[in-house]
């Protein structure tokens, strides 16, 4: 069987490690960006109701419209724009590469943006982005067989380089260019003319992923139309429908044509439709909810920054990145652990995040016990 794999396998594939989800079953879950508010009882009910009609037996509507329509006017998506529906952002990123890739020109490895990368290779063969970012976009591009230009950010508050991201784009061509906005894992917001520079400089198109929109009051969406080559990608997931597994796509009609072209048939299942469009309709909820995490997070990086060993850096997310002294970041991590709190530990993930971790903002009595753990 393993010859049979060796010869089969691209490589690269086998070369990776499938994405991990820790196991968190007992433990205080500050680890994967959620909000971990839950529904009034009476609106579960009345979600539960609207259930009973959804027809299992029947494929979903292929576009999901009366779900569209109900997104437009809850998310003020301009009327001019195109929309297109994903399982999560992780499939409209890699229907975007699939859009764009130019199959046999890739090498199939990550290039770092100095001197020496090769303009020669198609439009269609790379991807570039700013690191430390979404995973996702090197992986989900290595699949669709793309190269991936790595730029790194800033290394004392992960603002954009903007000449080396200006050099890595004139060298290297992306086809596209993926601007989280705020970023993850850091939670800043890059600098608005930074991203308007790299927007004009792009051969290719340029995706502002606003998954963390709700926690943040800036956004790219009133500018679609300015540039012909701006996307803007959004999630439900962090304003608390995460189990719904929903992103959306929004641009220029021309270009969301084209990508809907590789969008797998009945790609929204019937019980996300239908219990996305009725959380949306009661989007005053989710809207308290995440003001109450924005709230929190403040509460929050201000006693981080109250124990004088740990640096916490400014979030427009529901997370906070946090260094913590040298050589104790997996130490730190193993005790919270043990204490039934779950983080994420970044340490090891990047240069730039050396001793770093990443929490999710709780609720009022977790991050209590958080910080209880970390003062303990």
């Amino acid at each position: 069987m393993k010859e049979l794999i060796d010869r089969l396998v691209r490589p690269e594939i086998r070369a990776l490690n499938a994405y991990h989800v820790p196991e968190a079953a007992g433990l205080i879950k500050l680890d994967a960006m959620e909000n971990p508010y839950v529904w009034p009882e009476s609106l579960k009910t009345e979600w539960l109701d609207t259930l009973r009609d959804v027809a299992l037996n029947r494929y979903p509507d292929p576009t999901g419209r009366a779900l569209q329509e109900t997104l437009r006017e809850a998310m003020d998506i301009p009327s001019d724009m195109g929309l297109l529906l994903g399982n999560g952002s992780d499939e409209l990123i890699q229907m975007l590469a699939l859009t764009v890739a130019q199959p046999g020109h890739s090498t199939s490895t990550s290039l770092r943006a100095g001197p020496g990368v090769s303009p020669a290779a198609p439009l269609g063969a790379r991807i570039l982005s700013l690191d430390p970012g979404f995973v996702m976009y090197r992986m989900i591009g290595l699949f669709a067989g793309m190269d991936y230009v790595s730029v790194p950010l800033q290394a004392d508050d992960f603002s954009i380089d903007l000449p080396a991201t200006l050099d890595a784009i004139a060298r290297t061509q992306p086809a596209l260019i993926y601007l989280a906005y705020p970023n993850n894992p850091t939670g800043n917001r890059f600098d608005a003319d930074d991203m308007v520079r790299i927007i004009e400089a792009a051969p290719g198109l340029v995706i502002v992923d606003e998954a963390y929109s709700p926690f943040t009051d800036s956004s790219f969406m009133g500018l679609l139309g300015d540039w012909p080559n701006l996307l803007v990608m959004r999630t439900v997931s962090k304003m608390g429908l995460a189990g719904l597994r929903l992103g959306y796509l929004v641009g220029p009609p021309a270009w969301l044509n084209e990508i809907d072209k590789v969008r797998l048939p009945y790609n929204i299942n019937v019980l996300t439709q239908a219990s996305a469009t009725f959380a949306l309709k009661h989007k005053a909820v989710l809207d308290e909810q995440t003001h109450a995490i924005r709230v929190e997070r403040a509460h929050l990086f201000e006693s981080l920054t109250r124990i004088e060993t740990l640096h916490p850096y400014p979030s427009e997310a529901n997370f906070i990145l946090v260094r913590v002294p040298d050589g104790q970041a997996n130490n730190l991590f193993a005790h919270l652990k043990a204490r039934g709190i779950l983080i994420k530990n970044l340490h090891g993930a990047h240069p730039l995040l050396q001793d770093c971790l990443r929490i999710t903002v709780g609720l009022p009595k977790e991050n209590a016990a958080l910080i209880d753990a970390l003062n303990a």
